[in-house]
């Protein structure tokens, strides 16, 4: 990489001066364009309150995807929610024939993998012949078309997360077609307006997007961090893990690592504004970046893209690259993340999630790596990153 490129690649938007330009408005509907909507601080928190605006108790039954990142599954779990795990078919979408929903299940949680949104036609007939709320994940998607309908429009409710297409500290979205009653929130305190705004900065500045701020702001921060003190993992406050069984001490520590405590809490005043930045850009760039990594992926010989084309209505959070050994895809995801990458791979799921015969999901959590493709890498950071698969795949 080049001297003035961060050693590590930003892995979701950055603020810079170029985020104010480019046409305010994009031609992809977006799930805000949903009537009914709430802003809360993170898409796990729209999952909690998802919970709760579709009535359910604890103790009722919720069905979740085989392949997540634990954050999707905590805010179930934190609800009391019993979760009950179904495969993935090759497209990445719920395989449910002959699947047996347990007794007690009242929704089931389908995510739109990658930033390309599916139509969801076939869930939403089987949620409605079973009797279930659909919960549409839009993590992954926030703009889109979802086959027939919009993304975010297939769902009963549905959630997002606004820090993978925004440069927010926090901010994510429960959107309806149907009126809830908004969740009660907690104002973010004075405190938390300013850490906003300082988080800004500092990121900015720490991946060179600023121009004309950076050494005034490299000399600003380092003053404010001093050396770094290692900082202890938290630890979830209703139970001591050394107390619990093996099983419940996995899940409290998983739940204490997902961070759950600023759910109840409004996002800053700068956050929200953020949200109005123009939006153009944001998916202009998001199709180019793709399609880079695209042309790197399908020159590959060990791994190839499970999307061959970048779909017209997407707005993509990652290239979905699928490596044809295990063992490969171990040894290349730990030299992507050790050359600075940014690249994901789900390889922790939640304590308890089987592995599901046949499941696409349960490969993928080992074989499938994102390559993220956000509006804010540069052109030096994706061909850093293609080269890096050439040399490994």
């Amino acid at each position: 990489m080049s001297s003035d490129t961060p050693t590590r690649q930003p892995t979701r938007p950055v603020f810079g001066w170029d985020n104010l330009r480019g046409p305010r408005a994009t031609s992809l509907p977006a799930v805000d364009a949903l009537p009914h909507r709430q802003v809360l601080t993170s898409g796990r928190a729209a999952i909690g309150a998802a919970v709760q605006v579709l009535g359910l108790r604890p103790g009722d039954g919720v069905l979740a995807p085989s392949y997540h990142c634990p954050t999707l599954v905590a805010p179930l779990r934190a609800a009391g929610s019993a979760v009950q795990y179904y495969p993935l078919n090759a497209q990445g979408l719920p395989e449910l024939s002959g699947l047996q929903p347990a007794p007690g299940t009242r929704a089931l949680l389908a995510a739109q993998l990658f930033g390309l949104p599916q139509s969801f036609a076939g869930v939403r007939a089987w949620c409605d012949a079973h009797g279930l709320a659909l919960i549409e994940d839009c993590a992954h998607s926030f703009f889109g078309q979802a086959g027939e309908r919009p993304v975010g429009h297939w769902g009963d409710v549905a959630t997002a997360s606004l820090t993978k297409f925004f440069p927010v500290s926090e901010a994510g979205l429960l959107a309806s077609a149907q009126p809830f009653a908004p969740m009660p929130l907690a104002p973010a305190g004075a405190r938390q307006q300013v850490k906003a705004g300082v988080d800004l900065l500092e990121r900015g500045a720490q991946h060179r997007r600023l121009p004309g701020l950076h050494m005034g702001l490299d000399a600003l921060f380092r003053l404010k961090n001093g050396p770094r003190a290692a900082t202890a993992a938290p630890v979830a406050a209703h139970a001591s893990p050394a107390a619990l069984t093996p099983p419940a001490a996995a899940e409290a520590a998983m739940l204490a690592a997902c961070d759950m405590s600023r759910t109840g809490q409004s996002v800053t005043a700068l956050d929200r504004a953020l949200l109005r930045l123009p939006r153009g850009r944001i998916v202009s760039a998001r199709r180019a970046h793709f399609n880079q990594l695209l042309q790197a992926g399908n020159a590959l010989t060990h791994a190839r893209p499970l999307w061959p084309v970048l779909p017209d209505g997407a707005a993509p959070y990652a290239l979905p690259l699928w490596v044809a050994d295990a063992d490969r895809a171990d040894a290349a995801y730990a030299a992507l993340r050790a050359a600075g990458c940014a690249v994901f791979r789900w390889d922790h799921t939640w304590p308890g999630c089987p592995a599901l015969p046949g499941d696409a999901g349960t490969a993928w959590r080992r074989e499938l790596l994102q390559l993220l493709c956000h509006q804010d890498l540069t052109a030096t950071e994706l061909a850093h990153t293609a080269a890096q698969l050439q040399r490994l795949l």
